[in-house]
């Protein structure tokens, strides 16, 4: 079977059992995206969106969220990973969106990660999620994914995933591709004893026809 077989394969399945997938973070505009994108590095979506209702509701904008006392904004995150470095990126990334862009969370990838506590995972998961624009995030999920199927070969760090993966889907499936992954990651394809016998592509992955078989 080709790579592009593969892919081909994959993907067919991934649109028949997930064909609306998108994210599973809670939020209603771009300043409550990045909060929440930005909370969930190390940490899962369901812990994510248990804390972010109480947490909008005391900083409902980014001024709010600029002005906040850094104690104060703690006890709303303390359940999250790593709460202390989150709380200072939370309230800088604020302070900068207002003094550096007026306000609006910045469109471009570039921009996004001038912003404190915002890399590349964080900036791409904004640019597919709020604003349409292809890329290709990719988390533990997508990483471990990508490498047992075979999407990609030999892949050491996530930057490496997402080199290879851009080079083989088609930049109008990428968004979809992206969530397909990390969806079937968390769901199926789980890092501890993967639910292979729940697989509905055991036929094209390279971890089940070397383990499993």
């Amino acid at each position: 079977m080709t790579l592009h077989e593969k892919y081909r394969a994959a993907f067919a399945y991934f649109e028949e059992i997930m064909p609306n997938a998108t994210t599973e973070l809670h939020y209603n505009n771009e300043y409550e995206l990045l909060v929440a994108v930005m909370l969930s590095a190390q940490c899962t979506d369901k812990r994510v969106n248990m804390v972010t209702p109480a947490l909008f509701a005391k900083y409902p904008t980014l001024p709010d969220l600029a002005d906040a006392e850094p104690e104060e904004l703690l006890t709303y995150i303390k359940s999250i990973s790593y709460p202390n470095s989150k709380r200072n990126h939370l309230i800088a990334m604020a302070q900068m969106v207002m003094d550096k862009y007026g306000g609006r969370v910045p469109h471009t990838r570039e921009e996004l990660m001038t912003l404190p506590g915002v890399g590349q995972k964080t900036a791409n998961v904004m640019l597919i999620v709020a604003f349409d624009t292809p890329a290709m995030p990719v988390d533990t999920h997508v990483h471990r994914v990508a490498n047992r199927i075979g999407l990609t070969n030999n892949c050491k760090t996530p930057a490496e995933t997402e080199k290879q993966l851009l080079q083989n889907i088609d930049e109008a499936q990428l968004n979809k591709a992206h969530h397909w992954l990390i969806l079937f990651g968390r769901n199926v394809c789980v890092a501890r004893k993967p639910k292979c016998k729940e697989c509905g592509i055991c036929g094209v992955c390279n971890y089940f026809d070397q383990n499993m078989a």
